[in-house]
């Protein structure tokens, strides 16, 4: 019996993913977000967004609303001034039902101009939703932190 009760609680504990909850599910999204800009991959980052998502990046002078203008996009930010990178500072998620999550939060992107390496502070917010048991992107937005984030006081968390 005992055996039987230690192999249940194995299977559980190994099963832990399946548990997870809407909050750490879209977290999981914004993680793999965040190592695909970093590996400057387009199709894994494109991949996350849903066929229909809002999208306004930070160098964006229009809301996008279909994957070939997220993809353009991409392809300009991710596969020039590389390497590239990017951090979430901090970040806080609202859980507004079982599939939709909206998180907030500050982070730092990074690009290599002329050997050197430029920080830009940003704020973000992705809306993150699943459907058919996919969790996708279907809404993003960041904005560069006021002031311009040079290092004086309003530089953001890169300063901090």
């Amino acid at each position: 019996m005992r055996a039987i009760v230690v192999g249940a609680l194995l299977v559980l504990w190994s099963s832990g993913a399946a548990f997870a909850g809407p909050r750490d599910d879209a977290m999981a999204v914004i993680e793999r977000w965040v190592q695909a800009f970093g590996s400057s991959d387009v199709d894994a980052i494109t991949k996350l967004y849903a066929p229909d998502a809002l999208f306004m990046g930070t160098g964006s002078r229009t809301v996008v609303t279909d994957p070939a203008g997220i993809r353009r996009y991409f392809e300009q930010a991710l596969l020039t001034q590389r390497p590239r990178s990017a951090k979430v500072v901090e970040s806080t998620a609202l859980v507004v039902s079982d599939t939709v999550v909206v998180v907030n939060g500050l982070d730092v992107t990074f690009a290599t101009r002329d050997g050197t390496t430029v920080e830009n502070p940003g704020r973000f917010t992705f809306v993150v939703a699943r459907r058919d048991a996919v969790w996708q992107i279907v809404h993003f937005h960041r904005s560069g932190v006021p002031g311009g984030g040079r290092g004086g006081p309003a530089a953001g968390p890169a300063a901090r």
